[in-house]
């Protein structure tokens, strides 16, 4: 994210950068929350196996998201057995209420943006490469805006919530 391998996010080849991004995944399991899978925690993960496939299909054509979904899923979940999801919630927010939020965030300092953060056309494919994989792996979705703002954290992680207690029954 810091552009140690390129300053330009598509100049990472997706299934090198999916690689990165789902090792680090496979430790963080390992060493911290895999003995809480085992005895029956919820899990809550922001950034999964899904943010990979979000991101990463942003650099391949069209035509090769099937393809590259069914080896990420291959890869994560069977090779590295890290757990599948039950569910998947993506929080949808448009592009320009996500740019306002990012620019809020870092108080217009351009400087403090990672590589995707600084590059507007990779984060509008990501968001058309979201809506493509919400179909195609049927992910529920959590709208996280009213009347053009952001709608406040604590408004969202209700319906976070509320989606989980509906699964536990």
């Amino acid at each position: 994210l810091n552009g140690e391998f390129s300053s330009n996010a598509d100049d990472v080849n997706a299934y090198a950068a999916s690689s990165f991004y789902a090792v680090d995944r496979y430790a963080g399991y390992m060493r911290h929350w895999k003995k809480y899978y085992d005895a029956g925690y919820i899990i809550i993960a922001a950034r999964y196996v899904s943010s990979n496939a979000i991101h990463q299909m942003a650099k391949l054509q069209e035509n090769e998201w099937d393809g590259f979904l069914k080896w990420l899923s291959d890869y994560e979940y069977h090779k590295l057995a890290l757990p599948k999801p039950n569910k998947v919630i993506y929080l949808d927010m448009p592009r320009n209420i996500a740019d306002q939020l990012i620019q809020q965030r870092y108080h217009g300092d351009e400087e403090k943006k990672d590589i995707h953060e600084k590059n507007r056309e990779y984060l509008v494919r990501c968001q058309k490469t979201a809506e493509y994989a919400i179909k195609k792996e049927k992910w529920t979705v959590i709208s996280c805006t009213e009347k053009e703002s952001a709608l406040p954290v604590d408004v969202i992680t209700e319906k976070i919530l509320k989606i989980i207690k509906e699964d536990q029954k």
